[in-house]
């Protein structure tokens, strides 16, 4: 039996925007991965939840604007917790100019609006 990925859905702090996590993570599951669906946390709750679950793929989800101080202390608490080799990516609505610096804290994949489902599922897929 092929071992699959398991993959968290989590949306940024009190982000009240529901719908496009939820998407995606059917749109995951629908593709063979395991789901782990958490609607909003913070930081620390994802990492902890991710480390609980063993997850390949933390996803955040964001569109109140958080992404540059929340989705920065996503990947400093995995590398506190030495679990660094985690693929952290986001959705939401992220301005461009913020995709260079996410990249630079290290989200492996940034999704706006729009963005097709197939490349989201692809992206989980090649990591």
């Amino acid at each position: 039996m092929q071992n699959k990925k398991r993959v968290l859905i989590a949306r940024l702090g009190m982000d009240a925007h529901w719908r496009g996590s939820v998407v995606v993570a059917r749109a995951i599951r629908d593709a063979g991965f395991e789901i782990i669906y958490l609607g909003n946390q913070t930081p620390e709750a994802i990492v902890e939840i991710a480390i609980e679950e063993d997850v390949d793929i933390i996803g955040l989800s964001t569109l109140s604007g958080n992404h540059l101080i929340l989705a920065p202390k996503v990947i400093e608490l995995l590398k506190t917790k030495k679990i660094d080799d985690k693929t952290v990516m986001i959705g939401g609505t992220i301005p461009p100019d913020d995709v260079p610096i996410l990249k630079k804290a290290g989200v492996a994949g940034v999704f706006g609006p729009g963005s097709p489902l197939d490349k989201i599922v692809e992206f989980v897929a090649k990591s």
